[in-house]
């Protein structure tokens, strides 16, 4: 209902704005959720093939190739710079970036730790970016848990 009274009080150019404005969040939003779910679906064709015991490394290698056979954008090992002040204070590197816009952080462990939770998303801090995924390739099962740079409560 406001969205009806905001249009009824706007010219037709406006309202043509909001809405072109509205519908353009929402086609990024899409896009970024179907990249989401193909590099959930690439974790989950490395994992097919390669069962738990591997390096994190191996890991990481077969799933930076899987992700540019989807003809995604890829940057491995992405440097992360911390500002304090306008200085950098510390340099770290996220293990990928996909298109500038998803952080993946792999771990090749038993289960993963809060503190595996509380890295990723500095990282996202860091470089101003809004989602991260945290994938585990080292238990029993493919654990990953989608990470956001400012709190959401998920469902």
């Amino acid at each position: 209902y406001f969205y009806e009274e905001v249009f009824l009080s706007l010219g037709k150019g406006e309202q043509y704005n909001i809405m072109s404005k509205m519908d353009e969040e929402e086609l990024k939003r899409k896009a970024l959720e179907e990249k989401i779910t193909k590099i959930i679906q690439c974790a989950y064709n490395v994992r097919g093939v390669l069962p738990k015991g591997f390096l994190e490394k191996v890991y990481k290698n077969a799933l930076y190739l899987e992700l540019r056979e989807h003809n995604l954008n890829v940057t491995p090992e992405a440097p992360i710079d911390v500002y304090y002040k306008g200085v950098v204070v510390g340099e770290y590197r996220a293990d990928m970036l996909v298109d500038n816009d998803v952080i993946i952080e792999l771990k090749a462990t038993q289960c993963l730790t809060r503190q595996d939770e509380v890295q990723i998303v500095n990282y996202l801090t860091a470089l101003h970016i809004d989602t991260g995924l945290l994938i585990n390739f080292g238990g029993d099962n493919l654990e990953i848990k989608r990470k956001y740079r400012e709190y959401k409560k998920t469902k």
